[in-house]
């Protein structure tokens, strides 16, 4: 989990050592809440990374952790609902033709900042930018076992050690490299609870509550057990809220469990939660290394460029894969609807404000997108699926 939990805060501008220090704690949270059987690490996710993009711009870093607390509370809100009514009702509020076009959204919203990082530093920083992603794409497709789960990481690793043959790390972050001391409190601070960073980070929580059943689910497969019995769906997604808010709370990106991790537990068969647990310590250890954030934070934009070309498009790609494996069906109007208007409005950047006395209240990009897809696909009548008349005036079948 390391290469993807220390890329989310440096493409978002968090502090990767508190990002490390925050997933160590979550895992440990989520372990403890969850009856120390659940063998999973929880790490930054890739979901929020616009989201915390826009809201930085807007508010700084402690915007961001109050709307990141927010998103782990949408998380109790949802397990006191498959609590309530069941995991099935709460799904048909959240099917595939809905997460998979926001999930396409995340991914697309984010491709201007991959190109602005890869061309930043004219000619030179577009070759580094294109050996970086040449190395990420090599491994995900040549790589075997182990190494196959990181291109990310490898990526970066080939396009910084480039980078400091060509000169192109900054002198600056070198001295500070070496000025850094080898142990050190993170920088942590406290949120700071703000509506609209509140109405553009939480929705993503929709996107994220899919994606943990799915881990759970798959996870349990690859164990040889069934964890939507026992700890029980309801209590996992407790207990991924609670460690999410804590990480956010000390400034950290939000900590949710990774697909990654079901893959590196297929290829290790190391199945013992007790191992994941020694991980989430090295996570603390590695968080109160200043020197090691210092290396962190001297990676050029050309290297995240690069891999973020990648990772942005696999994001919008998942999303594809998504609709493909729910077999959504794209000849009736029905469900074209309720996809086009998520990805006009999620990519068009469109917003809705709402008066409140002498402030307002502002829904915009992704949360507008979700919130407009969900009630499209809650008041649009499956039968127009089954009833629709093709051209020649008979019905369609399916």
């Amino acid at each position: 989990m390391f290469g993807a939990t220390v890329l989310v805060p440096l493409l978002t501008g968090l502090d990767p050592s508190v990002a490390l220090f925050g997933a160590g704690l979550a895992t440990l949270i989520f372990h403890a809440l969850t009856g120390f059987g659940v063998p999973i690490f929880l790490g930054s996710s890739f979901a929020f990374i616009a989201p915390i993009i826009s809201v930085m711009k807007l508010g700084g870093p402690a915007a961001v952790g109050g709307g990141l607390v927010a998103a782990g509370a949408m998380y109790l809100l949802f397990s006191a609902l498959v609590r309530l009514l069941g995991t099935a009702r709460i799904l048909r509020v959240f099917p595939p033709i809905v997460t998979g076009p926001v999930i396409i959204v995340i991914g697309l919203t984010l491709a201007p900042t991959a190109v602005q990082s890869a061309q930043s530093a004219g000619t030179p920083g577009l070759l580094l930018a294109g050996a970086t992603l040449l190395a990420a794409v090599v491994a995900s497709v040549f790589a075997r076992g182990l190494f196959k789960m990181i291109p990310i990481l490898i990526g970066v690793l080939v396009g910084y050690a480039l980078a400091l043959a060509t000169g192109q790390v900054a002198p600056e972050r070198l001295e500070a490299i070496a000025q850094a001391a080898w142990i050190g409190l993170p920088n942590f601070h406290a949120p700071r609870f703000d509506w609209t960073a509140i109405l553009i980070i939480a929705p993503v929580a929709v996107v994220t509550f899919i994606e943990h059943i799915g881990d759970v689910v798959v996870n349990g497969r690859v164990v040889g057990k069934n964890f939507l019995e026992k700890p029980g769906l309801s209590r996992t997604l407790f207990a991924d809220g609670i460690a999410n808010m804590a990480s956010a709370t000390l400034g950290g990106p939000a900590a949710t469990t990774y697909a990654e991790n079901t893959g590196v537990l297929a290829v290790t068969r190391v199945y013992d939660p007790a191992i994941i647990r020694i991980a989430a310590g090295f996570a603390l250890v590695f968080g109160l290394c200043p020197k090691l954030a210092a290396v962190f934070q001297s990676l050029p934009s050309p290297v995240l460029g690069g891999v973020s070309i990648l990772l942005f498009g696999m994001i919008a790609s998942v999303g594809i894969r998504t609709l493909a494996e729910a077999r959504i069906d794209f000849a009736h109007s029905r469900n074209l609807i309720v996809v086009s208007l998520i990805l006009v409005l999620g990519l068009g950047g469109a917003k809705f404000v709402i008066p409140l006395g002498s402030g307002s209240l502002e829904v915009a990009h992704m949360a507008l997108a979700a919130l407009v897809g969900i009630v499209a696909n809650l008041l649009l009548p499956e039968r127009l699926n089954q009833t629709e008349a093709d051209p020649h005036g008979k019905p369609e079948q399916g």
